[in-house]
């Protein structure tokens, strides 16, 4: 008879299992060239926004089905900019797994580091393809944790980094990224910026990091972006000015579907350009990523539940094979 319990892996047991990076990228490259293909099931996620009306907090169901890995199940995930103020994590969540064949749920899980650490990944499958070749400069907007699971990503895939340069609106958080991440990588030189200019004008690839707002106040200019350069926003719009993401030459998302979806709700992407491809069709080879080194382009990773269906069964098969968690009976 099959199993009718589930293991239980708390923040502590996901972090511990300690899936490489580099793994996750690999699963990440298999996921995206499925969605590309047509071979994901993925509806565009619901959310709900608890507290004052037109604030910032969200909370999103995430369910996709990756047959090719197996894989299904939902992450129900938060994102509360002011939770940093009471310390703690600006985004949590649980993860759910189930069994494809019987719909059994077989983990639940804590998702804090799994979003952390796939957020990063899809960058990097998005910087593979679409960053400069030769790339050497790396801009950071808002050192919070994606700041450091983005360099972890992106340097794994683009090893001709020489420097990294930081902005926060708290140069404190700066700096202490800098000092904090400049002895993990010797050969980058880190440096603390006291400007978004400073992080954006003249770079390779541009990260923006900073809480998604339902407000932007959008402050990177066209003018600020080098020939060649790739921009990767992970906060929505929050960063980019619209003659910004005008002045790149070709438009990429994680899912367009998604992204029509929330556009469809009159908060976010009101004046965001036509998209040219999605990120899965790029992979599986049926849309051009970069043609040559001086394009500018720009790819919004909106965060998809394939990259959580993707990197949660590593998880879970990690922790079985170390003995971490709880067996809980359903």
């Amino acid at each position: 008879m099959p199993s009718r319990d589930l293991l239980y892996l708390s923040r502590a047991d996901v972090e511990a299992v300690a899936v490489p990076m580099t793994a996750i990228i690999e699963r990440l490259e298999v996921a995206f060239r499925e969605k590309g293909l047509g071979r994901v099931e993925m509806p565009p996620k619901p959310g709900i926004h608890p507290g004052p009306s037109g604030g910032d907090n969200f909370i999103h169901a995430m369910p996709a089905f990756i047959g090719a890995l197996g894989a299904a199940g939902v992450k129900w995930v938060g994102g509360f900019p002011e939770n940093l103020r009471r310390g703690l994590p600006y985004v949590t969540g649980l993860l759910i797994l189930n069994d494809p064949q019987t719909g059994l749920p077989k983990a639940v899980m804590d998702a804090t580091w799994i979003t952390a650490m796939r957020t990063g990944a899809a960058s990097a499958v998005a910087a593979k393809r679409l960053a400069r070749p030769g790339a050497s400069s790396f801009g950071i907007l808002g050192c919070g944790v994606q700041a450091r699971t983005n360099l972890e990503a992106i340097a794994a895939v683009v090893p001709s980094l020489e420097s990294v340069r930081a902005y926060d609106i708290h140069l404190d958080r700066a700096a202490r990224y800098c000092a904090e991440l400049g002895p993990a990588y010797p050969a980058i030189k880190f440096s603390a910026v006291a400007t978004p200019r400073a992080a954006v004008e003249g770079t390779d690839i541009i990260v923006t990091a900073g809480p998604i707002r339902a407000r932007p106040s959008p402050i990177i200019e066209p003018e600020w972006l080098a020939e060649g350069s790739l921009g990767l926003p992970l906060d929505y719009d929050s960063y980019w000015k619209p003659e910004a993401m005008a002045a790149a030459e070709r438009f990429y998302t994680d899912d367009t579907a998604q992204l029509l979806h929330t556009r469809e709700a009159g908060v976010y992407f009101r004046r965001v350009p036509r998209v040219f491809a999605d990120l899965g069709e790029v992979v599986a080879g049926l849309k051009d990523g970069r043609r040559h080194d001086r394009e500018r382009l720009l790819c919004m990773s909106l965060g998809i539940a394939l990259d959580d269906m993707a990197t949660a069964p590593l998880v879970l098969e990690g922790a079985v094979a170390k003995g971490l968690g709880t067996r809980l009976p359903l």
